[in-house]
């Protein structure tokens, strides 16, 4: 099993932080390879909220179907995979005074059969690939601001 959290601190209001990362719908502007995120229903997050994802990971195309477990409004969600690979995670943002916030990801995977031979190399990749999505989150908040 693979467990990753990934932060950034971000020179903007934390509601304006959770109406980007709390929208599914929002996904293919700032996490590389995503390219459908089709969540039910739209707009923010809500408990029961299923998403449908397609995403390019490693040269191939990965489909996800999940559902957000909890929700603290403005502040954390947590979903779990309903299909495709097994792992849960969420997203957290939590305001640090002024016009800063500290935005957390979170992910967990556990690698079936063959590929938890590969799993350190996987979670090497996977936390590159995080840490590299916060970063084009806090370009895309700033670029917005």
């Amino acid at each position: 099993m693979i467990e990753l959290n990934v932060s950034i601190e971000i020179a903007c209001p934390a509601a304006e932080i959770w109406q980007i990362i709390a929208d599914f719908g929002q996904d293919p502007r700032w996490r590389a390879g995503v390219t459908t995120m089709a969540p039910d229903p739209p707009g923010l997050v809500v408990p029961g909220t299923t998403t449908d994802e397609f995403i390019t990971f490693r040269g191939r195309v990965h489909y996800t179907g999940s559902v957000v477990t909890s929700v603290t409004p403005g502040r954390e969600f947590a979903w779990r995979t309903i299909s495709g690979i097994d792992a849960e995670g969420g997203r957290s943002v939590v305001p640090l005074g002024g016009d800063r916030c500290l935005v957390t990801v979170r992910l967990r995977v556990r690698f079936r059969g063959l590929r938890r031979l590969y799993a350190p190399f996987l979670g090497h990749a996977l936390k590159h690939k995080l840490q590299q999505d916060v970063r084009r989150l806090s370009d895309l908040v700033i670029a917005r601001a």
